[in-house]
Formats: C-alpha cells, sequence, structure tokens
C-alpha cells in the first residue's frame, strides 16, 4: 500500500472514535415504548443469553435461547459432508470440545429484538425479544461467524465471516446485506467510528494450530487492520503491526490485534496482541506504537504458548467514559484489573476465572467482565479497582453487550 502522508494521518486520527463506551439510556423507542437498558451476556456453550441489569448488582433479569432452530441447523449440518467437518472442527478447536452457539450479540435501538452471532451455525440471526421466534437469518459466507459491532444509530450490523476473510454489513431490522468488504486472514473484531463513516477490523489469523512459537509466527497468516468507508465499503486504509512492533525491539511479538479500545479524544488505539500478558498504545496520526504496558504474570500460568486459549493470554479491554481507566482482562493469568491511562498503573488483581470480555456498566462507573471459567459476570469499580458484584450467568460467557429491551419484558416462553 502507498505510505500514508501525515495531513491524511491526522484526518483519519479526527475520525476514529470508540463505537460506544458507555450508551447514554434511553427512555423510550422512537414510537415512545418504554424501554430499559440491560446487559446481554452472551453464553457461548449454552446457547443462551441471559438479561442482567446494567449497573449496580447486575441482577438477572430473563433469559433468551439463542439457538430455538438448532434441530434444524443441525439437520442442515448432517446432511452435507462439508458442513459437518468445519462444525466439528469448530468445537475441537476454538470451541475446546463445545459448540459455539453465541459470540455477539446486540439489540435494536427498539429494544423488540437481538441479533445474534453464531458461529457453529456459521449464521447471524434476529430474535424476537417477546416470543423468542426469529424474524430473520443470513447465512455469512464461508463456515464460521464471529465478532460483530453495531453502527451509532442502531440500524447497521457488521459480522466477521472468519473462515472467508470477508466483514458483511447487514440491515439490522431486515437482515439484508447492506455491503461486505475484504479483510486479512480470519477476521475477528469489529468497530465503527462514532460518526459512523469508517468501520475499522482486526484480523487474527490462525489461531488455533500449535505452530505458537516466534519463529513459526509466519504460518499465522495475514494479520492487518482494515479501515473501510462506512457507505461505500471501500478500503481507505490498512495497519499492519508487524513493522510497528519491530521498530520497538519486539520482533518475537504476535502481531496480531484482538480486542481494542479507542482513546475519547480520538487519538489513541490500546490494543491486546496474542500471547501478551498487557497491551500497546498506538497514535493514529503518527501511525506508531508509543507505548507498552506488561502486565503481571500469575505464577501459576504456563508460558507454553499452545496452552493459551486460542492464543488469547490476554482478551478483553475497556475504558472509563472519562478516558482515565483502562480495564483489561488477563484471560489466562484468571485476573482483571483497571489501569491508570495516564501513568500506566495498575490496580489490583482482581481474581476472576479466565475472564474473556471487558465492556462498561451503562452508568459508566464499572467495568464488566465476563468470567467464563466460573460462569459469571462481575463488576469492578473503575474508581477504586474493587470488585463490586457478580451474578452466575450460564455456560461459558463471552461477549456482553449493553443494550435495550421493554421496561416490562420477561423472558420469553421456551
Amino acid at each position: 500500500m502507498p505510505a500514508i502522508r501525515p495531513r491524511h494521518l491526522c484526518a483519519m486520527a479526527a475520525a476514529v472514535v470508540l463505537t460506544v463506551t458507555a450508551p447514554v439510556t434511553a427512555a423510550s423507542a422512537a414510537d415512545g415504548t418504554a424501554l430499559r437498558e440491560v446487559l446481554f451476556v452472551g453464553n457461548n456453550w449454552d446457547g443462551t443469553a441471559d438479561v442482567i441489569k446494567s449497573s449496580g448488582d447486575l441482577a438477572k433479569i430473563g433469559r433468551i435461547n439463542v439457538v430455538p432452530d438448532k434441530d434444524a441447523r443441525m439437520a442442515e449440518i448432517n446432511a452435507d459432508p462439508i458442513k459437518w467437518i468445519y462444525f466439528m472442527a469448530i468445537r475441537n478447536s476454538v470451541g475446546e470440545g463445545h459448540d459455539q452457539f453465541v459470540d455477539d450479540m446486540y439489540s435494536t435501538p427498539d429494544g423488540k429484538s437481538v441479533v445474534v452471532s453464531r458461529p457453529s451455525f456459521a449464521d447471524v440471526v434476529s430474535i424476537d425479544l417477546a416470543t423468542g421466534t426469529i424474524n430473520w437469518r443470513f447465512k455469512v459466507s464461508g463456515y464460521r461467524a464471529d465478532h460483530m459491532a453495531v453502527s451509532p444509530d442502531g440500524t447497521r450490523v457488521a459480522v466477521s465471516a472468519s473462515t472467508a476473510n470477508t466483514v458483511h454489513v447487514l440491515n439490522i431490522n431486515t437482515g439484508q446485506q447492506l455491503g461486505s468488504f475484504a479483510t486479512g486472514d480470519k477476521p475477528h473484531e469489529n468497530i465503527f467510528t462514532k460518526d459512523g463513516k469508517y468501520i475499522w477490523n482486526m484480523a487474527i489469523g490462525d489461531v488455533n494450530t500449535d505452530s505458537d512459537a516466534p519463529w513459526l509466527d509466519w504460518t499465522k497468516g495475514d494479520r492487518h487492520i482494515t479501515v473501510v468507508d462506512a457507505t461505500t465499503y471501500k478500503q481507505v486504509r490498512t495497519i499492519d503491526m508487524r513493522d510497528k512492533l519491530n521498530a520497538i525491539g519486539l520482533k518475537d511479538y504476535s502481531d496480531a490485534v484482538r480486542p481494542a479500545v479507542f482513546s475519547p479524544d480520538e487519538s489513541k488505539l490500546y490494543f491486546q496482541v496474542s500471547f501478551f500478558n498487557g497491551f500497546f498504545e498506538y497514535d493514529v496520526a503518527t501511525d506508531r506504537i508509543t507505548r507498552t504496558k506488561t502486565l503481571p504474570k500469575n505464577p501459576a500460568t504456563s508460558d507454553d504458548r499452545t496452552t493459551m486459549v486460542n492464543d488469547s493470554r490476554h482478551h478483553g479491554i475497556s475504558m472509563s467514559p472519562d478516558g482515565s481507566k483502562l480495564c483489561v482482562a488477563g484471560t489466562m493469568d484468571d485476573y482483571a484489573t483497571v489501569v491508570n491511562r495516564s501513568t500506566l498503573q495498575e490496580g489490583p488483581l482482581v481474581p476472576a476465572s479466565k475472564p474473556y470480555w471487558a465492556t462498561v456498566s451503562g452508568d459508566g462507573k464499572s467495568c464488566v467482565i465476563s468470567e467464563s471459567g466460573a460462569d459469571q459476570v462481575t463488576a469492578i469499580d473503575f474508581a477504586t479497582g474493587q470488585k463490586t458484584a457478580s451474578v452466575a450467568v450460564g455456560d461459558h460467557p463471552q461477549r456482553v453487550r449493553l443494550g435495550h429491551v421493554a421496561a416490562n419484558w420477561t423472558s420469553p416462553a421456551s
């Protein structure tokens, strides 16, 4: 790709914004329906999503079955040898011996539906929150669906089709594809900019192989960030962290960008990479890594890279609404911690069982992590760094997303 001029970089920096750190609570939908802000917790191995309070004690409100069509989908898979091979490969690799039924989810602005990506079924579905039935289904390219992102206005959803190196952008209400774009190998995280003009996609390569030694890093595939125009879906920029890491003497570090979060002033990207217990600060305007933060190792955690689930030593990072604190999920090191963004000094290491994601509570006061090893969700106070609440959820919680349901919502009948 041709070199990008500094003026172009500055323009890009002005456009880059975290999609949503702590959305403002909506009192009602456009039609006047009263809404309640909640957190949706995707229980990947269960095929359910728990709905919990968005702040405070995180008390459970209800549960949704996100695979109501499981019998039909399994019949399709069992009738197609290729689909069956991929289904079993997902179960025995990234699924750690389990099927992956919910990776990501977002509610529609009217609080009537939740849209879910289902890795093992290679699709995205919209589920009616009142009845539990499927409104629409979109089959992604290839054989696995992954992370999603919703546009700031709530009308579009982007989903990574990880085996097809493609991101689909769909109308959230109809499931109609509005566009798609090519990515690096194994697209993962997606982020819309706050103005809705750009989508950032992070491709992580092959994370389920055992060729994890630094000298075998080349076998992991083409890993880079793809930035596209969210109207035309044309590429406007690519970013390869390999040369950025090499420039600071970290040639043995992976360049597979995992979860990432932008600063409120739009100038910095904080991101995790495979195998590393910590994160990096990237300056968008100058196109370079400006700071490295290494977080403590758990003495009980093996440094053997092949033991790290899907190469993700630390997987999950979020930021307080004022931009002063970062919250990091130390997945394989079994803790989460709040980090001062100015000094990069971490706070207390809060014990957590394989925390797999970090988001922000509805009131913006807490970091909320999913403890996939303990089947619970935990809140950590940004101000003190201390745990304030935990609530039990389903089997292997991963993504946690803020959303809305009707104010009087209860779980749909089974």
